[in-house]
């Protein structure tokens, strides 16, 4: 049985696609360049957003410079409307609260920017006592990197072997790999499952509930 479970934020806990790509069709909008898609960002978020901000400008606009206009634009938009259209995915308070009354740790690590990232669990999960939640933060490597994921089984003192690493894309797979943890990928976020497939994690879940499972084992 585990004792610790690490979880992705945009497209495990929450979904956020909506907020996210309407604040970044709005710096687009506000610097000229043209808009996409919701469903396009689908594939663009994952890997902290100056990498969206990269992936959603124009080709041959992909400018360190172009991405701090974008950047600066949808901070301030962003920070006001993050929680217009997101909302966790169902079932996931159930299993939040099912895990803590069982004595599970719980943990967050994403790479959306630190003060949103905290700002959304506190706003959507205020009765979940995480163990830590840690975003993107200057200085420090995002995920794939295993720093975030050796950084909270330090805080909460569980070896690779007790911590379950929970998230929608590739880029979740391979952090759990990197970590030594063991994987799980869901199906109800952001990317496809042959994407998760890829990376031969652990496990896969299709709802839920099926974490519950996974972690009594």
């Amino acid at each position: 049985m585990k004792k610790l479970v690490i979880f992705d934020l945009d497209g495990t806990l929450l979904n956020t696609i909506d907020d996210l790509a309407h604040s970044t069709n709005h710096a687009l909008r506000e610097n000229g360049f043209p808009e996409h898609a919701i469903d396009e960002y689908r594939f663009f978020v994952g890997n902290g957003i100056n990498k969206l901000f990269e992936r959603a400008l124009p080709d041959g606009a992909r400018t360190e410079e172009n991405i701090r206009k974008i950047r600066a634009k949808f901070l301030t938009y962003y920070d006001l409307h993050k929680a217009d259209h997101s909302h966790p995915y169902e079932g996931i308070p159930e299993l939040l609260e099912q895990l803590q009354a069982e004595g599970t740790q719980l943990a967050v690590a994403s790479n959306k920017y630190q003060e949103a990232t905290r700002a959304l669990i506190a706003r959507f999960f205020p009765q979940i006592r995480f163990v830590e939640v840690l975003g993107q933060r200057e200085g420090v490597p995002t995920k794939p990197d295993p720093g975030i994921v050796d950084e909270i089984r330090a805080k909460a003192g569980r070896s690779r072997e007790e911590t379950l690493y929970v998230g929608d894309s590739g880029v979740d797979m391979q952090t759990a790999l990197n970590s030594g943890v063991t994987a799980c990928g869901v199906t109800w976020g952001f990317r496809p499952r042959a994407e998760l497939e890829s990376f031969s994690p652990d496990h896969i879940a299709e709802r839920p509930a099926d974490i519950l499972a996974i972690i009594h084992q």
